[in-house]
């Protein structure tokens, strides 16, 4: 019922945009998703203060504390909420709806939100400017024709106010609901639309798998948690519910402001406001902010993109041969979109990881079998140290924003020596479903629980997972195919002398017959060409 309201207001929100001549334009994404926002944390923060003290729910109740009042209660409740002014609720703008100036109202309380809230909500980038909770003027920038920013500004406000529910009644619903709302929010922005850099969005049944896989069942407490190009987080909050969000503190860079800013929303949907200060937009290859050894990464990172324009660059950073052990792509003669960036993205990783660390990513998976060049190198350095635990090939195009089959490897940097290695080949495993108006291929729970399961017991199954050691790979030439390692069948017959005889002479007679017929086609090929020649 809630999910229905909740999806219900994103469409409204939708509709005033499309209503206005903001359907598809960059702006509509910002309205959309900061407005729900901005409905969020209000409801966020009387949700809190009514904790404290049950009879505030109202801008009136609100206004009349003193400020010394107002200040201890902004204290007791921390972190868990934004700082509103009561001049800041909702209710406040619904009665002023009817003022000439009610889109800059608009504008000014989200931005009067951001400002008092900036120690908190802010992001950075890696020329260490703060990236602001909400834009300054966001009605008043988005909208072209000034003669509607009023009528825009009102019809969000009563869609904020008539939707019927209030976050208060979700908010101890936990990830799974909150999940489903930001993938359903963002869906018709999650589209590769040239900037592929940031664009890979993880479906949550794989990221699901991911993050089980990864935590498995031990306590964990008090970790880091990193990806390097983060795009809207789908994969660390999975990993942070999973590790618990208490437990963990999550660090990301992205180069994409689109990204940064969805993926800020969703730390604030899934109690992680704590995290907001270590994301950071800006370029990871040229830019690492994040210098620390991390205790869990997981990534999803581009496979191809042009980056010519600072490929050199790359190589004289300070630390260049240390982190890319394995070399730089090169730049080559056509095509330059296609120019392998996970490679660095996968190196980064493992220089990134700590000593204990362990880590996730997602890969082409034409890399777990390349038999040359960085792919191979990288293969080699993981094996040599010891570090490969587990590999799961997907099954193809449940990437929607890719049609490269893909694969996941898993990194253990306190694997054991003499370990075995489980590789699994999940690509029969699948369904195609319709959802909101698209079909997707997804992975059924039976299916997630199975590849969990069989990691977790390192369960040998025909034709779908074996368990193989690190000589055992170097003998297929590094390879992480699980197809390569799965036992040959060769069936065997019991037949008489007389029954092979027979089977030999039949077969003996239908080779003869083919071949005849291969000589007259033959042949006739011949005989056309000679007369299409001397014609």
């Amino acid at each position: 019922m809630y999910t229905e309201k909740i999806t219900q207001l994103v469409d409204d929100i939708k509709g005033i945009c499309n209503n206005n001549g903001l359907w598809w334009d960059a702006n509509e994404y910002k309205i959309v998703t900061q407005s729900f926002l901005y409905k969020f944390l209000n409801d966020k923060f009387l949700h809190e203060i009514q904790k404290v003290n049950p009879s505030l729910t109202t801008y009136d109740e609100i206004k009349k504390l003193s400020e010394n009042d107002y200040n201890i209660l902004l204290m007791r409740i921390g972190v868990n909420s934004a700082r509103l002014q009561a001049e800041h609720l909702l209710t406040y703008l619904f009665e002023h709806q009817n003022d000439d100036d009610i889109a800059q109202q608009f504008d000014e309380t989200l931005n009067d939100i951001a400002i008092q809230n900036n120690d908190l909500f802010s992001v950075h980038t890696g020329e260490n400017t703060d990236i602001r909770l909400f834009d300054e003027s966001l009605i008043q920038s988005a909208v072209s024709d000034k003669q509607n920013y009023n009528k825009v500004a009102r019809g969000i406000i009563n869609k904020l106010i008539n939707c019927k529910f209030d976050f208060d009644e979700v908010f101890n619903q936990g990830f799974d609901f909150f999940s489903t709302i930001f993938e359903y929010m963002i869906k018709d922005y999650n589209k590769d639309g040239g900037w592929k850099y940031a664009e890979y969005y993880t479906p949550h049944s794989v990221a699901k798998v991911i993050a089980k896989v990864l935590v498995g069942q031990e306590a964990i407490s008090n970790v880091t948690v990193y990806d390097p190009a983060a795009w809207s987080g789908t994969l660390l909050m999975n990993l942070a519910n999973e590790i618990g969000v208490n437990q963990c503190t999550i660090y990301s860079q992205d180069i994409n402001q689109k990204s940064t800013n969805l993926l800020r929303l969703n730390l604030i949907l899934n109690n992680l406001t704590h995290s907001i200060n270590h994301i950071v937009q800006g370029n990871t290859i040229l830019e690492n902010r994040h210098k620390e050894k991390m205790d869990f990464i997981v990534s999803n990172p581009p496979f191809k993109l042009d980056f010519s324009d600072w490929r050199d660059e790359v190589e004289q950073l300070p630390n260049s041969q240390e982190r890319f052990f394995a070399g730089v792509p090169t730049i080559p003669n056509k095509k330059l979109e296609s120019m392998a960036i996970y490679l660095l993205f996968i190196q980064h990783i493992l220089y990134s990881l700590s000593d204990t660390g362990k880590a996730a990513i997602v890969v082409p998976t034409g890399f777990i079998t390349a038999q040359s060049g960085i792919e191979k190198k990288i293969r080699e350095r993981i094996i040599d140290r010891n570090w490969l635990k587990w590999v799961v090939s997907m099954p193809s195009n449940i990437f929607a924003t890719t049609g490269t089959n893909v694969s996941v490897i898993f990194i253990d940097k306190t694997r054991k020596d003499g370990d075995e290695i489980m590789l699994i080949d999940a690509s029969k495993l699948w369904e195609t479903v319709k959802e909101w108006k698209n079909q997707k291929t997804y992975l059924r729970d039976n299916e997630q629980q199975q590849i969990i399961d069989t990691f977790k017991n390192m369960e040998v199954t025909e034709d779908f997972s074996v368990k193989v050691t690190n000589e055992q790979i170097k003998e297929k030439n590094y390879s992480w195919s699980a197809g390569q390692y799965f036992e040959i069948k060769i069936e065997h017959i019991d037949i008489t002398a007389e029954e092979f005889e027979n089977r030999m002479t039949n077969y003996k007679q239908n080779l003869k017959g083919y071949f005849e017929e291969w000589k007259k086609l033959e042949d006739d090929i011949f005989s056309q060409l000679n007369g299409l020649k001397y014609e």
